[in-house]
């Protein structure tokens, strides 16, 4: 006999809500039956919201949303590609720390964009629409508000193309980035879940702890565990 609450029904309810695929829902709601899953989600949401709040095509913020703790990036462990290059200071610290651990491999990461504002997005996207047409515009880049650059928490790497993947530090990043709290966000494969094609330069700080639950209970598709964390937290 316990005081505990059942969680479950409510964990049931978010998995529902947050219809994932046929090929991995039994396995999702397989592992958040698991009795450190609850205990996992709550810590993650003691955590800062920003960290896991969803920011797709359907889930925008606010037009003169600005971090308040905005760094500039200087060259480190790491380098940048030009001047200006701005991350919240804890994706920073993070950035540096998984920085320093590639260097002990031979390895400089290269940090090619961060920050961007609302009106720089909006103008990103026109010059894509203009270039594109809308709906290729829409495959690889976000309407303004829809941009988690826009959050301070996403860094692009490298050349900022598919060629990155095929490089050693995009190797590197792939197999060890979430260890420092950052999560691919549009893998390959996944353009109809996360609504983008594949960016394997995007990537995403959300610290460790989520990136731990991240590759824990949902295979490693940030997507997929964000989704479930804003299904739950509508409740």
């Amino acid at each position: 006999m316990t005081d505990e609450p059942d969680f479950y029904p409510l964990l049931l309810s978010a998995h529902s809500n947050s219809q994932f695929p046929d090929y991995i829902n039994a396995d999702i709601k397989e592992k958040i039956s698991n009795p450190s899953f609850i205990t996992e989600l709550f810590f993650i949401l003691q955590e800062d919201p920003y960290l896991r709040i969803l920011v797709d095509k359907n889930n925008s913020l606010a037009s003169d949303y600005i971090p308040l703790d905005l760094v500039e990036l200087k060259n480190a462990s790491y380098r940048i590609n030009r001047q200006g290059l701005l991350l919240r200071d804890a994706a920073q610290e993070g950035l540096e720390k998984m920085a320093a651990s590639a260097r002990l491999e031979g390895l400089t990461l290269l940090a090619s964009s961060a920050y961007r504002s609302y009106d720089y997005q909006d103008q990103v996207y026109r010059r894509h629409v203009n270039n594109l047409g809308r709906q290729a515009a829409d495959r690889v880049s976000a309407r303004p508000g829809h941009s988690q650059h826009q959050l301070g928490l996403a860094l692009d790497f490298g050349c900022i193309t598919n060629a990155f993947a095929a490089t050693n530090e995009g190797r590197w990043l792939a197999a060890n980035a979430s260890r420092f709290g950052w999560s691919l966000s549009y893998p390959e494969g996944y353009e109809e879940i996360t609504g983008y094609s594949w960016e394997c330069w995007h990537y995403r700080y959300v610290g460790t702890e989520l990136a731990q639950f991240i590759d824990t209970y949902f295979a490693g598709i940030q997507q997929y565990a964000l989704r479930f964390i804003h299904e739950w937290e509508k409740l």
